[in-house]
C-alpha cells in the first residue's frame, strides 16, 4: 500500500485498519502540529481555525495507537483527544514552570495500552526544574516520558517525545545526548521521537543515535512513501534537505512500515510540518 498526497476529504489511513494487522502490531507517529495562530497568517492556511478541521480529518481517518505531538497549545491538545476516540488519554503539559504554554503531549489508546508511568522533564542543565533553560535555548524545551504495557502481548514500552531548540546548536547537541542517556536508562522496547530541528547527518542525530537507538525509517521493513522533508511549509512534497522530524527505536524492537503522512483536506496539510509514522512489530519477548 502507498500513501500519497490525498485532496479533499477523502482521507485514508496511512496503514492498514487494526484488523488487518498482526495483533502486536502497534501504530506510532510523532508530528509538529504547529502552535495555534489566530490572526492573519501567510498563507492563509497556518491559521487554527482554518487547519484546525483538517488535523481532526487526518487523525479520525488513522488513529496511531501513541502520538506524540508538539507545539501543542492546551485547546489544541483538547481537540487531538477528542478527534483520537474517546478511550484516548494524554499525559505531557506545557513547557513553562507554571504548565502553560506549548506541550509535548503524548496521547495513548487506553485500551490498548496500560500506562504505568510518566514523567516531564526539562532539556536542561536541571531536568527536575519546570521551565528551566540551559545551553543558549531561549525558551523551555521538554521531554515527555511515558511507560506502557501492552495489554494484547504483555509487552512493556517506554516513549519519549520532544522538541529541540531551533535557534542553539549547542542545546539541540546536549539535549540530543540528554536524551541518549534517559533512553539507555529505560527498560523494554524504547521509542524517542520529535520534532529534532536537526536533519540527516547531524550532531544531534549522530548523538542520538550512537548507542542501542536506531533510525526507525532505516530499520523499517517497508516504506510505503518517499522521504519527504518533514518541514513542509504547506509546499508541494519535496525531497531536499531530509526530515528533521524523526522517531528512533532500541535495536532490538521490530520496525514493520514506515511513512511520511503527506495527507491534505481540501488541497491543504493540518500543519507546516508533516507527520512521521510507524508500525512496531511487538511481542512477549520484547519485554
Amino acid at each position: 500500500m502507498t500513501a500519497s498526497v490525498v485532496a479533499d476529504t477523502a482521507v485514508r489511513p496511512l496503514f492498514p485498519a487494526p484488523n488487518e494487522t498482526a495483533p502486536g502490531d502497534l501504530h506510532i507517529a510523532s508530528w509538529n502540529i504547529r502552535r495555534r495562530i489566530d490572526g492573519p497568517t501567510w498563507p492563509p492556511n497556518d491559521r487554527w481555525k482554518v487547519r484546525a478541521p483538517r488535523l481532526a480529518a487526518v487523525l479520525r481517518a488513522d488513529p496511531p495507537a501513541i502520538l506524540g505531538t508538539q507545539e501543542a497549545m492546551p485547546d489544541q491538545a483538547d481537540l487531538v483527544r477528542a478527534s483520537l476516540g474517546p478511550g484516548y488519554r494524554l499525559v505531557g503539559h506545557g513547557r513553562n514552570a507554571d504548565g502553560r504554554g506549548e506541550g509535548c503531549p503524548i496521547f495513548f489508546n487506553a485500551d490498548r495500552l496500560e500506562l504505568t508511568g510518566h514523567a516531564q522533564l526539562a532539556l536542561s542543565e536541571t531536568p527536575g526544574v519546570a521551565g528551566s533553560v540551559s545551553w543558549g535555548n531561549p525558551v523551555p524545551r521538554v521531554v515527555v516520558r511515558a511507560s506502557f504495557r501492552d495489554r494484547v502481548t504483555g509487552a512493556t514500552l517506554t516513549v519519549f517525545n520532544t522538541h529541540l531548540d531551533v535557534f542553539s546548536a549547542k542545546s539541540r547537541l546536549r539535549s540530543a545526548w540528554l536524551l541518549h542517556d534517559l533512553a539507555e536508562e529505560a527498560t523494554g522496547a524504547v521509542v524517542v521521537m520529535g520534532d529534532m530541528n536537526a536533519g540527516p547527518g547531524s550532531a544531534p542525530l549522530a548523538a542520538l543515535l550512537s548507542g542501542d537507538l536506531v533510525d526507525a525509517w532505516a530499520a523499517a521493513a517497508q516504506r510505503t512513501t518517499p522521504l519527504w522533508d518533514t518541514y513542509g511549509g504547506y509546499h508541494e512534497p519535496r525531497v531536499r534537505r531530509g526530515p528533521i522530524d524523526w522517531i528512533a527505536v532500541d535495536r532490538g524492537t521490530t520496525v514493520r512500515q514506515a511513512a511520511i503522512d503527506t495527507r491534505t483536506v481540501h488541497g491543504a496539510a493540518p500543519s507546516d510540518h508533516l507527520g512521521v509514522h510507524v508500525v512496531l512489530g511487538l511481542d512477549e519477548e520484547t519485554s
